[in-house]
């Protein structure tokens, strides 16, 4: 059964999730602030500026206009960056019907308090069911088709399983969990942890240094989770061993890409031009090191990266003091 869709937010990944949707057969309006990418995205139907190369479904629709976006839609799917996340569910709260629900794909933390994202909706939208959709998923990939396992985390079950059955087509299987701060934790902690990397194979250390990053890193991301009231096994599944892998692996990830660059000498403004769109890392590092510090959980890896993003530190440095950290057991 067709069903509507707003999709809000224009990039590659809400690009990526309208795609999915459209091709499974539901109307989908595609929402960007910018007017001009969005003229760009109506005359060519393609997102030429961030994935090149997938024309849109006829049932797939790019606007500027968010009362267009939004007239007679009940399910909103929001793919803005994190800082812009607050902004946008206040601009959202007079569209939105009273049956009104909410899934987002955005992996971050409030800009503000530093606190995870569910928080935001239940601040602005209060009463509405809500989901997150993560995993690792590189949005390139989700538009070809490629084999993608997700997951799709809610309090709500039987909402939790209609949107994966919304989004489960050709290339995309969704799973479902109930536990909505690890799988939310894990999307935003992983792309600090991609820096870390990138930043290690900027240096050039080698695979063994990365693979104690990631595994590592894995254990700082569930000591956070577990402070949180998270369910430690949410970290060995999609959302976090899963989408830490990939984020710190391949070259596709942003955030690894500026870990690379940062590693080979260049500045973070540099690198943040050659880029071109956000990256998470930057700001959630910030983050990350506040949370941290006000749960008093250990998480010297993440300690280290916004050290150096904060221009405290140099990589070099921060290696230094991570290696010299006081033997201890591993578990």
């Amino acid at each position: 059964m067709q069903r509507r869709f707003a999709v809000i937010g224009a990039g590659s990944w809400g690009t990526a999730l309208a795609l999915v949707l459209a091709r499974n057969g539901h109307a989908v309006r595609l929402w960007g602030h910018d007017a001009r990418h969005m003229a760009g995205l109506i005359q060519a139907r393609e997102n030429c500026r961030h994935l090149a190369g997938f024309r849109f479904p006829e049932t797939l629709t790019p606007t500027a206009d968010l009362d267009a976006a939004m007239d007679d839609v009940r399910d909103v799917v929001v793919v803005v960056p994190s800082h812009a996340f607050a902004a946008q569910l206040q601009a959202l709260g007079r569209y939105l019907p009273r049956d009104g629900r909410i899934l987002w794909g955005t992996k971050g933390l409030d800009a503000d308090s530093g606190g995870l994202l569910h928080g935001l909706v239940e601040r602005h939208l209060p009463d509405h069911p809500m989901a997150v959709l993560s995993g690792p998923s590189f949005a390139r990939e989700v538009a070809e088709e490629l084999p993608t396992a997700v997951t799709i985390a809610s309090r709500d079950a039987a909402f939790a399983a209609d949107m994966a059955a919304a989004f489960h087509g050709a290339g995309l299987r969704p799973y479902t969990s109930n536990d909505l701060v690890g799988v939310e934790l894990g999307g935003a902690v992983k792309n600090v942890l991609a820096v870390a990397t990138g930043i290690a194979d900027g240096l050039g250390l080698g695979a063994n240094t990365r693979a104690g990053l990631i595994t590592r890193g894995l254990a700082e991301l569930t000591r956070l989770g577990i402070a949180l009231g998270a369910e430690r096994q949410t970290f060995m599944g999609l959302s976090g061993v899963g989408d830490l892998i990939l984020t710190c692996t391949d070259d596709q990830s942003r955030n690894r890409r500026f870990g690379l660059a940062l590693g080979r000498g260049t500045t973070i403004e540099q690198a943040l031009t050659d880029i071109g769109q956000t990256v998470e890392g930057l700001r959630t590092a910030r983050e990350v090191h506040a949370l941290a510090e006000r749960l008093q959980v250990e998480m010297p890896i993440c300690e280290q990266v916004y050290q150096v993003v904060a221009g405290h530190r140099t990589a070099s440095k921060a290696l230094q003091i991570l290696m010299a950290r006081t033997r201890k057991s591993e578990f």
